[in-house]
C-alpha cells in the first residue's frame, strides 16, 4: 500500500468516525466496485452487426481524452459523421491553447475510423474549414487492413493504465510495430527505451508535476474532473474515477474533503518516478505544425499507438507535464531528438495488470 493511499484510508477513517451514522451511511450509498465495472462493461460492448451510426459513436467515445472530459459532440448524417469541440468542457488552466481537445478528437475520429471500416464502411477524414473545429469522417465501402482489424479489436480493451509496470523489456519487433501503427502524416514519433534517456524524461515530468502542484487553479481544475466513487463516475459518465488511479473509492464528498491532505507534490512526485521507472519506454508525438489540423493527427497516430500497444498485450499513460508547462517543453524537445519543436504527447508503456476503467457519458449525450 502506497503512503498516500494508507493516509487516505486513515483520513477516511477519521473522518466518518467524527461524522457518525450520517458519515457511515454516505460510504456505504457510494456504489460498489462490481456495479462500476458492470456499468464498464456495457459501454465496452462489441458492435452489432450491422453497426448503427449510434453504435459507431459509442465507439468513438472510448477514445483516450484529456483528463476525461470527452470534449466532443457527434453530428451524423447520410454521408458521414462530423466530431466537433465541446468547448463547454475545456480545461483552460493545463490546455489554454485547447490543444488536448483537438488531440482528443484525433483519438476520437480514429476510433470511429477503425469501427466504421470493420463494419465495411470505411472511407476518408477531413479537416472540415466550417469554422467551428469539425472533423468530418467520410462513409465509404472499405474493410481496413489485418492490422487495423487488430487495433478495432483494442478499441474496448484500451486504457491509460496508471499504474506500476513490471519493467520487462519490450522485443525489436513490438517496437517496430508500435511505430508503424504511430505513423501518421504530419507527426513526427519518437520512441525511447534507453535507460538515460527515460530518467531524463522522468525528471522532466516530475518537475512538470511540481510546477503544476504549485498552481492552485491547476489544483482546482483537476479536482473538479475527479470522480471519487462508483456512484459519481457512473452518474457523470465522465472525469477520473478514483480506483482507474489506484486510489480506494471513497463518497465524492470525503474524497474532495481529503484530497488536499493526501494529493502532495512529495507524494505524487514519488508515485510519478516509481512508474516511469517502472516502464519499457517512452513514447513523444511531435507536429510538424502547431496548429487544430495537426492536433488532431498527433490524436489519431497516439490512439493508434495506443491501440496497437493493447493488442500486443502492453499497458500506456500519458505522462503529458513538461508538454503541458511551456518552460519545459525545449528540454523534453531536446531528448525526443527534435529541438525547437513542440512536443504534444508523451505516452509511457509497459507491462502490468489491467486497473478499474472510467466511465463514459451517453451516446445520446454527445449527439447534436
Amino acid at each position: 500500500m502506497t503512503i498516500s493511499r494508507r493516509r487516505l484510508l486513515i483520513g477516511g477513517g477519521t473522518a466518518l468516525a467524527g461524522l457518525g451514522a450520517a458519515g457511515w451511511l454516505g460510504w456505504r450509498q457510494m456504489g460498489t466496485a462490481g456495479q462500476m465495472a458492470a456499468h464498464a462493461a456495457r459501454q465496452r460492448q462489441s458492435l452489432s452487426v450491422p453497426a448503427t451510426e449510434h453504435e459507431l459513436i459509442r465507439y468513438a467515445t472510448l477514445a483516450a481524452n484529456g483528463h476525461n472530459t470527452q470534449p466532443w459532440l457527434f453530428r451524423a448524417d447520410a454521408r458521414g459523421i462530423d466530431i466537433l469541440p465541446d468547448t463547454s468542457r475545456r480545461t483552460p488552466v493545463v490546455d489554454p491553447d485547447d490543444h488536448h481537445l483537438f488531440v482528443s478528437l484525433g483519438c476520437a475520429v480514429e476510433n470511429l475510423a477503425l469501427a466504421a471500416a470493420a463494419m465495411g464502411r470505411g472511407g476518408g477524414i477531413t479537416f472540415a474549414p466550417t469554422g467551428d473545429g469539425a472533423v468530418r469522417f467520410h462513409f465509404g465501402t472499405n474493410t481496413g487492413s489485418g492490422d487495423d482489424a487488430a487495433l478495432f479489436d483494442a478499441i474496448p480493451l484500451r486504457q491509460s493504465t496508471r499504474s506500476d509496470y513490471d519493467g520487462s523489456a519490450v522485443n525489436t519487433t513490438a517496437l517496430a510495430q508500435l511505430e508503424a501503427a504511430g505513423a501518421m502524416p504530419g507527426v513526427d514519433l519518437t520512441l525511447i527505451n534507453q535507460r538515460r534517456q527515460i530518467d531524463q524524461i522522468r525528471d522532466l515530468v516530475v518537475a512538470a508535476n511540481a510546477a503544476q502542484l504549485a498552481d492552485p487553479a491547476f489544483v482546482a481544475e483537476l479536482k473538479h474532473w475527479l470522480r471519487f466513487s462508483p456512484d459519481a463516475a457512473m452518474a457523470l459518465g465522465d472525469g477520473l474515477y478514483s480506483p482507474a488511479s489506484g486510489h480506494p473509492a471513497l463518497p465524492d464528498w470525503l474524497g474532495r474533503r481529503l484530497f488536499d491532505m493526501v494529493f502532495t507534490p512529495g507524494t505524487e512526485s514519488a508515485k510519478i518516478a516509481r512508474q516511469i521507472d517502472t516502464s519499457s519506454g517512452i513514447a513523444v508525438f511531435v507536429a510538424q505544425r502547431s496548429d487544430p489540423e495537426h492536433w488532431v493527427q498527433v490524436g489519431r497516430a497516439c490512439q493508434r499507438f495506443a491501440l496497437q500497444a493493447t493488442a500486443l498485450g502492453l499497458r500506456t499513460a500519458h505522462i503529458n507535464q513538461p508538454a503541458e508547462v511551456p518552460a519545459l517543453r525545449a528540454a523534453l524537445a531536446n531528448v525526443a531528438g527534435l529541438p525547437g519543436r513542440r512536443p504534444d504527447i508523451v505516452m509511457r508503456f509497459g507491462r502490468a495488470p489491467a486497473m478499474p476503467f472510467s466511465a463514459r457519458r451517453l451516446v445520446d449525450a454527445v449527439m447534436v
